[in-house]
């Protein structure tokens, strides 16, 4: 997919924040639509199917946080990467937005060719994210994972994984980039029923990092997650 075709959702009560991040958008060949709240937001999602949407965290009727929570409900929005926009000092909007289903989080005061860069970046994940969806095999560089035979190949090195470090290794590189927040790591690979202590996940991490190296994982400090493509 080329950039010229990449739609995005920009949601934001202000108008002079709207006008300015569209026009820059704009200018680099995205197709921008707006919305000036939460509620106006889920609507035009639903309408244009937005490959990225960037919210504000405060916003009226329906604030940020919410509304991605709400989007996140969506099958038909599964794929969408969502940012949100948070000053610098706002770590606790970060981490709920993160909480809520968010990808990644652009700063404020925004800086128009840093957003534009950034905004690519994230595009490009939607790419590695469609390249290994509903594939039992997926490959990143030097590192094979075979979802059949619960094997990877790691510098031309087959290695069998423990089941459970197989099925975090895979679940983080089936969306490169996106965070994943414990809790749901802790559903997805161990479910409800099975009472695991609160280390289990940092422990089967430091085991693939042992393995496969530091520079596959990135910790997101107080929320989870994330496996490291180039951007």
């Amino acid at each position: 997919m080329s950039e010229t075709k990449f739609k995005i959702l920009l949601v934001d009560d202000e108008p002079d924040i709207l006008e300015i991040i569209s026009y820059n958008l704009e200018s680099n060949g995205f197709e921008v639509f707006t919305a000036s709240n939460g509620v106006k937001a889920l609507k035009k999602a639903k309408a244009v199917l937005p490959n990225l949407i960037i919210l504000d965290v405060m916003m009226p009727e329906m604030d940020g946080i919410e509304t991605c929570e709400e989007i996140r409900k969506m099958p038909e929005l599964n794929n969408t990467i969502v940012t949100f926009l948070t000053a610098r000092s706002e770590d606790y909007s970060q981490l709920a937005g993160f909480d809520a289903g968010a990808d990644d989080y652009i700063n404020k005061p925004i800086k128009p060719r840093l957003l534009v860069s950034k905004v690519k970046s994230l595009l490009r994940r939607l790419n590695s994210v469609k390249s290994v969806e509903n594939q039992n095999m997926i490959t990143f560089g030097n590192l094979i994972i075979d979802r059949e035979e619960y094997k990877i190949t790691y510098c031309n090195q087959e290695m069998v994984l423990p089941k459970k470090e197989f099925e975090l290794l895979y679940l983080l590189a089936s969306k490169p980039g996106k965070v994943f927040n414990r809790d749901y790591i802790l559903e997805k690979i161990w479910g409800h029923e099975v009472v695991v202590g609160n280390r289990t996940i940092d422990v089967h991490i430091r085991k693939l990092r042992s393995k496969l190296g530091d520079s596959k994982f990135k910790t997101i400090k107080g929320v989870g997650y994330k496996f490291k493509i180039n951007e």
